[in-house]
């Protein structure tokens, strides 16, 4: 952050600023991977404040925002095709209105303003319902977790903003049905039956009613695509592998710096509290090391064999954002493998001969092997640590430890070199990370913890208390909604369009009445009407998902960055929401179909 000097612009600034920047950046690259991927210089006024939660939620929420359109769009077509029905029946009052003197485009400004009436009715509901709604979201997505720092409410923006989309919302699913009523041509249709005959049940089945079916499974089709991948990334991160066990594993932090203790003493401070911890009953093991291993950044800097050079702009520090081949340190205490349950494929482990006094010692995984010895044997050879402060280091590798996370759920596992907190290799060690190994549920001892870290120095608290389990489903909070919503989203749609193709079934079932009513008499079985009723509707469902197939498939691509572990255009997602909405569509007809094979052929021959 920085004040501009009286005088000068944003745009001088920035004009001033980025070629320092990009040659400085420019100097950072040693692939050419990196060279294509070179960070950006921005700068932007700062009355708006920091912008992180924009650039974290903005492009999940536009791609909700584009689901709500959506099913928006499926509403007016689903009120639309309605409304063509009900126009049909009215078809002979507009005529006499037409041959009276009306002109059409009264006509249409009547229908017009029923429309909108309808769509105000509905949206002063809605608004009643989100009163509600709102509250029984919030509780439903972050029940049991730490929620975002946004608080949805009503406010005049929203209401207004609701009003001018009801208004749209009437004139759009209104403006086909206006039309069609308007023209209508007076003279034939006073002359022809109530019934309307053949001509109008042609028009249902082939005209706009039909197409606007067809638009709904289309899109439904898309949302239900998008929803199954969202899905598949929320599986795929509940059943990552995070390297260690994470399930009955107490977490919590404490911070005897600001109480006061120096060094030395406060590694003997901390020992001395790891000791007294284990001593509670049910508590198998307990670990310390200077940082979480999820959810709280990384250390980071320089660990490389010796005779290595360090690299020139290597990242050094805490924080998350150093790249993904830039190698984490850990400072750990002996017993941490055992209690996080981390196994070592080679080597040892730290125990108390790793002392300030001996020979420096590292432990390393799989990850940093690979990136840095090409898969050889680490036991044995030495490395060179450029900690945060202090000369270099060279230290021994003692063990190989399985690959596991370290600061970030997602992406391959990062090169991690674990350090003794004994041997004080430039690690901080402010503040201290416990992990309690329980043999039942861990906040079952979150009392013990309070009092015996309270006994060691009342000044001290116990800090982000929680269990293994619980951090890690809070750092996929974001993910957890989103596939949510979008599974919501999915269903509601889903549910439209049925009630769509269920609506047009059942009309263009009773335009057939007579028709049914003459088979039925000349010998038609009841599941020979049924499959011919269930026929016209597959029909409409398979056009509907060939037009939205190949919509979905590149809509998923749009999505890639929000996905893991699953592929934009997978098939399981597909065939699934295939499947599903073929089922629902023959549900949804099943029930006219059903009622058509029920038709009594004499009161059928009388109808209509």
């Amino acid at each position: 952050m920085g004040r501009l000097r009286p005088g000068i612009t944003l745009a001088q600034a920035r004009a001033r600023l980025a070629p320092v920047f990009d040659t400085w950046v420019a100097g950072t690259a040693t692939t050419d991977p990196e060279r294509k991927h070179l960070p950006q210089f921005l700068l932007q006024d700062g009355e708006a404040g920091v912008d992180r939660l924009r650039r974290s939620y903005s492009q999940p929420l536009y791609i909700l925002l584009a689901m709500v359109g959506l099913i928006l769009a499926i509403a007016c077509a689903n009120i639309a095709n309605l409304l063509l029905g009900r126009s049909e029946a009215r078809r002979r009052e507009m005529a006499v209105r037409l041959s009276i003197g009306a002109g059409r485009w009264r006509v249409i400004r009547q229908l017009l303003t029923e429309s909108i009436l309808r769509a105000l009715l509905g949206g002063g509901a809605g608004i009643l319902v989100a009163l509600w709604g709102i509250w029984f979201l919030t509780n439903l997505l972050f029940a049991g977790s730490v929620p975002l720092p946004l608080r949805p409410e009503l406010n005049l923006s929203v209401l207004a903003a609701t009003l001018l989309l009801t208004l749209v919302t009437g004139v759009l699913f209104g403006l086909a049905p206006a039309l069609q009523a308007a023209r209508v041509d007076p003279m034939p249709v006073l002359k022809e039956s109530s019934s309307g005959g053949p001509r109008s049940g042609a028009r249902l089945r082939f005209g706009l009613g039909r197409m606007l079916v067809i638009s709904q499974l289309a899109i439904c089709l898309l949302l239900l695509v998008g929803a199954n991948l969202f899905m598949r990334t929320l599986i795929n991160l509940h059943s990552l592998d995070v390297g260690f066990e994470r399930e009955k594993l107490l977490v919590f932090k404490v911070n005897a710096r600001q109480a006061g203790h120096r060094d030395p003493e406060i590694l003997s401070f901390y020992s001395d509290l790891k000791t007294h911890l284990a001593a509670i009953p049910g508590v198998v093991n307990v670990a310390m090391a200077n940082s979480p291993l999820i959810g709280a950044g990384a250390w980071g800097w320089p660990v490389v064999p010796l005779g290595q050079q360090r690299p020139e702009h290597a990242p050094t520090g805490h924080g998350s954002g150093f790249s993904r081949s830039a190698t984490r340190v850990l400072g750990v205490a002996p017993g941490f493998f055992s209690t996080m349950r981390i196994p070592l494929l080679a080597g040892r482990a730290f125990d108390e001969r790793d002392r300030s006094d001996t020979l420096p010692v590292a432990i390393v995984n799989e990850a940093w092997v690979k990136v840095n010895l090409d898969g050889r044997n680490p036991v044995g050879q030495s490395v060179i640590s450029f900690g945060l402060h202090a000369k270099p280091q060279q230290a021994e590798i003692v063990g190989l430890a399985r690959n596991a996370r370290y600061d970030d759920l997602t992406g391959d596992f990062p090169a991690i070199v674990y350090m003794p907190l004994e041997q004080n290799a430039g690690l901080p060690v402010d503040e201290m990370t416990f992990f309690l190994r329980t043999a039942g549920n861990p906040l079952a001892y979150a009392g013990a913890v309070r009092e015996i870290v309270h006994r060691a120095d009342v000044r001290i608290p116990v800090a982000a208390l929680s269990t293994q389990t619980a951090q890690i489903e809070r750092e996929t909070i974001p993910e957890v909604l989103f596939a949510r919503l979008c599974t919501a989203f999915a269903m509601l749609s889903l549910a439209i369009a049925c009630v769509g193709l269920y609506g047009t079934t059942s009309y263009a079932v009773t335009r057939r009445t007579t028709e049914i009513g003459i088979r039925m008499a000349l010998g038609a079985r009841p599941k020979a009407v049924v499959w011919m009723v269930l026929r016209d509707a597959l029909m409409l469902a398979i056009v509907g998902l060939a037009i939205g197939l190949p919509m979905a498939l590149g809509a998923s691509k749009v999505i890639d960055s929000l996905l893991f572990g699953v592929k934009p255009g997978d098939p399981w997602s597909v065939v699934s929401a295939l499947t599903i909405l073929l089922s629902a569509a023959l549900a949804a007809a099943y029930l006219p179909a059903w009622k058509a094979s029920k038709t009594d052929p004499m009161v059928a021959l009388r109808y209509q």
